[in-house]
Order: C-alpha cells, then sequence, then structure tokens
C-alpha cells in the first residue's frame, strides 16, 4: 500500500468514526436511522478481519454520511462545525486508546462480537435481537471505563431501550473505525496539522462515489 492510498484509507476510517457520532447524535435527537446506515456500522463492527479497508464498510459509497460529517467538522467555516459530532469522535478515539492498554478487554470485546456475529448469521446483521447483543457488547466493555460518552438527546428516546440499544451499538462501531485509524497510523496530531488534506481527501472520495453513481445510472 502505497502513502497516497493508505492516506485515503485512513480519511475513510476516520469517516467511520464521524458517522457513528453523527448518527448517534440523530439517534438521541430525532429517534430515526435508516436501516441501511445501520447496517453499515453493524457490518464494520463484524468486519474483524477485512481483505481492505473498503471491505469494512461494504463499499465507500456507505460512508457518504461520515465523509461530509468529516468536511463539516474541519471546514474554516464555523458555522458548519457541529460540537456534539465532535465531543462523540474526539470521546470514540480516546475510548479506543484506552481499549488497546487492556488486552483482556480486547478479548471479551471480540468474543462479544463473536456470539453476536453468529445470532446475525441467523436473524440478520440489524434484527433487535443482535443489536440488543451488541449493545450489551459496549455495556459490559467499554462501558466500564472511568471515562464514558454522555449522549445528549430528547429523554423520551433515550428512556426507549431499543433507540438506546441502536446509540451503544453505533458507539462500538464508531470504536471500531477509530481501531482501523490507529492501525493506519493516524493520530491526534493529523487531526490538528492534516485538515486540509483529510478535507482533500474526503471531497476526491465523494467525487468517486459520485463518479461510480453516474456510471451505474448510465
Amino acid at each position: 500500500m502505497d502513502s497516497s492510498e493508505k492516506q485515503l484509507n485512513r480519511t475513510l476510517a476516520l469517516a467511520g468514526v464521524l458517522q457513528a457520532a453523527y448518527l448517534v447524535k440523530q439517534l438521541a435527537w430525532k429517534g430515526t436511522l435508516s436501516q441501511e446506515e445501520l447496517n453499515t456500522c453493524v457490518h464494520s463492527i463484524f468486519e474483524i478481519n477485512p481483505a481492505s479497508v473498503e471491505d469494512v464498510y461494504g463499499d465507500i459509497s456507505n460512508l457518504t454520511c461520515g465523509l461530509n460529517a468529516l468536511i463539516n467538522l474541519f471546514s474554516d467555516q464555523q458555522a458548519n462545525k457541529d460540537p456534539e459530532v465532535a465531543r462523540y469522535t474526539i470521546s470514540l478515539l480516546h475510548l479506543e486508546r484506552l481499549l488497546i492498554k487492556k488486552p483482556t478487554m480486547i478479548n471479551l470485546l471480540q468474543r462479544g462480537v463473536e456470539r453476536a456475529k453468529n445470532q446475525a448469521n441467523h436473524f440478520g446483521p440489524t434484527h433487535e435481537n443482535v443489536i440488543a447483543n451488541l449493545a450489551s457488547v459496549y455495556t459490559d466493555t467499554l462501558s466500564t471505563f472511568k471515562f464514558r460518552i454522555h449522549v445528549s438527546g430528547e429523554s423520551t428516546y433515550l428512556s426507549n431501550s431499543n433507540i438506546v440499544n441502536k446509540i451503544r451499538t453505533l458507539l462500538l462501531a464508531g470504536v471500531r473505525s477509530a481501531v482501523l485509524w490507529r492501525q493506519l497510523d493516524g493520530s491526534r496530531w493529523q487531526l490538528v496539522f492534516s485538515k486540509r488534506t483529510l478535507i482533500q481527501d474526503a471531497k476526491y472520495l465523494l467525487t468517486r462515489i459520485k463518479a461510480k453513481d453516474l456510471a451505474h445510472s448510465d
């Protein structure tokens, strides 16, 4: 993998983190989520040994939401920035850094994901039983750290167990993308000093997605 390809893959992984963060906010405040978006996040959790970064998400077009969120977050225009999405993104990256120091917890998490994956083979990846299982994996592992992600939203939605399970599953997916980001040598320094490069990469990837969509529509 050459450096430019690695950089693009790194941008995809960060877009995965941002997409999870964006969807957590959307679900917490609006209570809705498209099945396709949820499917992409669950798919990423189950792709433990992917052949490529794109395989983690099924297709780069599935990260359109995350790529747009990335552009908005790192844009110079203050109006485009969403402090809630930014907070969740930084928190997910921080949780992953705490996780890598706990090999026992990593094993526990992997076993839980494997059980949920086996369950998904019977019910389908976004069945409520599978989502509840993934949510409990998050609760039993990442939620046990002193540092925890506090989700803001409408109390109506945050008191709904099905929605809470989806939020926890999205947070788990965000950490999974954060693992990928680190594996591709992503660091906090890049979030500060490589904003322009990240935006350029995200725009390029969105252009590729658009071109692919146009080719399919011909």
